[in-house]
Formats: structure tokens, C-alpha cells, sequence
């Protein structure tokens, strides 16, 4: 852990539009919250040519330790933390732009459990999640009974794999329901699409992967946003008979085809500035 009065080092992997985004409000206004670059990672070093100080390249991944980071930000690929979420933690705080990883039960304990061994923090960035934090209360309490994410987007926006790419493919201009069940299923076959879904599934931990359901709507008409709609469902009051629900509806600007809107960027930078002083534990941010 960053000393007080000294610079929070972080570490950035992956560098796609987020990484890119994240890299360049740490350059530009990191001091001002007291962060600085510890290095950049991305599998194509290429990508970072005249955009990244040489200095703060990483080459090798596997030597992440030599940097000091005081927290890496994965915004890369789930198999980022299949291969090393787990070796990240025994050293540094870690936020995961990626939870679809999770799904796999074998990486989300081994997580969880170097988190609580070593003293770091796992982060989940609660993206386009609306209400994340209230979810997790209501999980911590065991509150929560129910609980489905349904994502709509232009199908371009959609980075699928298997028998849901192909049915993105038959689907001749109509509004088409590509996949509704639970998000453990779900998030092999949309790994980079279904990250919200996946906090949720880490947010709601009592229900988990296999009881937080997934929808994933693909609409043509969707030409300049993606929409995200949440269902809670809590317990029933003996008194009345009613059933305590929540539904919000999030419209995020996006450009044409692209997988992040635009509103996640700064949601993301938010999650980058609360990752500090949660140590030993899941924290949602």
C-alpha cells in the first residue's frame, strides 16, 4: 500500500479504448488525487507506440512485481485474471474490469481467497450496474431473492462466441432475444459484453452466477445507445402480502458497434479513485 503523502503507483492492463481512457485522466489529473502510471500492459506493445512513455511499457507480464504497483486495473480479457488475478493479490490491490472470470467458480474462490490472505483488495467496478452497492446489502442480508440484468444493444455492439454468434447472424434485422438464463452460462459466450452482468452476480452473492439471471436483447433500432434494465426482487412483507421490487432502466450514449458506453468511461475513472483502504476483502466500486 501507497505511504501517506506519497503517489497511489497503478498499474493498467489492457489497452483498448478503457485502458487508453484510464491512462491518459491518470497522466493528466492523476496528482491532483494523488495516483500515478505505474505501468501500462497491453499484449500488443505496438498499440502503445507514441501514446505510452517507453519507461512505463510493460513488456513481460510476469514481471508486474519489479513495478511496484499499489493497484492494477485489469480492462483487458477475463483470461487476463484466469492466468493471474490470484498471483496479482498476493502483491497489490487488484480492480477487475473484467468479472466474467468469476464465472469460472475455480478463479473466483482462488481470488477471494488471495484477497483475504495477503490483505488486498478485489475489485469489482460497478460499470453500468446501477444500484450495486443496495444490491449487495440486500445479499449481505440475505435480502435479495431475485435478481435478472437485461442488456439491449445494436447487434454490432455484441462480441459473441458459439451458438449465440450464430444466432446473431440469422437474425435478419429483427429485434431478437439472444439469450436469457442464468449469467454463468452466459458469460463464455459474451465475455466482454456481459460484465455488468457479472458484478451483479458478485454484487448478489447469495444468489451468485447460477440464480442472477441474464438477458441479452440484440435491436437493430439501437443506433446511438445501449440500455440496461435491472429487476430486484426482495422479500415478501408478512403484513400486506407485497413484494419488495426495484426497476431501473439505464440509457448510456454509445457510439455505433462499440462494447463500453460512453457513461462507463467515467464510471470506471470514479471506480479507479475509491480503490484504496478496503483491505482483505470483495469490494464493489
Amino acid at each position: 500500500m501507497a505511504q501517506e503523502g506519497k503517489l497511489r503507483r497503478i498499474g493498467i492492463i489492457g489497452f483498448g479504448h478503457l485502458g487508453q481512457y484510464l491512462a491518459q485522466m491518470i497522466e493528466e489529473e492523476g496528482h491532483e488525487h494523488g495516483l500515478e502510471l505505474a505501468f501500462v500492459w497491453n499484449r500488443s506493445q505496438k498499440k502503445m507506440e507514441g501514446k505510452v512513455r517507453k519507461d512505463l511499457q510493460l513488456e513481460d507480464l510476469n514481471k508486474f512485481v519489479e513495478r511496484c504497483a499499489d493497484l492494477i486495473v485489469e480492462v483487458a480479457h477475463p483470461q487476463i485474471i484466469m492466468d493471474y488475478g490470484a498471483e496479482f493479490l498476493k502483491h497489490t490491490d487488484l480492480m477487475v474490469g473484467s468479472p466474467t472470470a468469476f464465472a469460472e467458480q475455480r478463479v473466483n474462490t482462488k481470488c477471494r481467497e488471495a484477497a483475504r490472505r495477503y490483505g488486498h483488495t478485489l475489485y469489482v467496478p460497478s460499470g453500468a450496474l446501477w444500484g450495486g452497492e443496495d444490491i449487495q446489502k440486500m445479499a449481505n442480508r440475505g435480502t435479495l431473492k431475485a435478481l435478472k440484468v437485461t442488456m439491449i444493444k445494436h447487434p454490432d455492439s455484441f462480441k459473441l462466441e458459439g451458438h449465440l454468434q450464430e444466432l446473431k447472424e440469422r437474425m435478419k434485422g429483427q429485434r431478437t432475444v439472444l439469450y436469457d438464463g442464468p449469467v454463468r452460462n452466459l458469460c463464455p459466450l459474451a465475455p466482454n459484453n456481459v460484465n455488468t452482468m457479472a458484478a451483479a452476480a458478485m454484487a448478489g452473492d447469495n444468489l451468485g452466477f447460477d440464480q442472477v439471471r441474464g438477458c441479452l436483447v440484440a435491436d437493430p433500432s439501437l443506433l446511438n445507445c445501449h440500455i440496461v434494465n435491472i429487476e430486484v426482487t426482495g422479500p415478501v412483507d408478512t403484513t400486506s402480502g407485497l413484494e419488495f421490487t426495484v426497476k431501473t432502466s439505464r440509457t448510456n450514449p454509445a457510439t455505433l458497434g462499440a462494447v463500453t458506453g460512453v457513461a462507463t468511461y467515467t464510471s470506471f475513472w470514479s471506480s479507479v479513485l475509491n480503490c484504496k483502504g478496503h483491505g482483505g476483502k470483495l469490494f464493489l466500486c
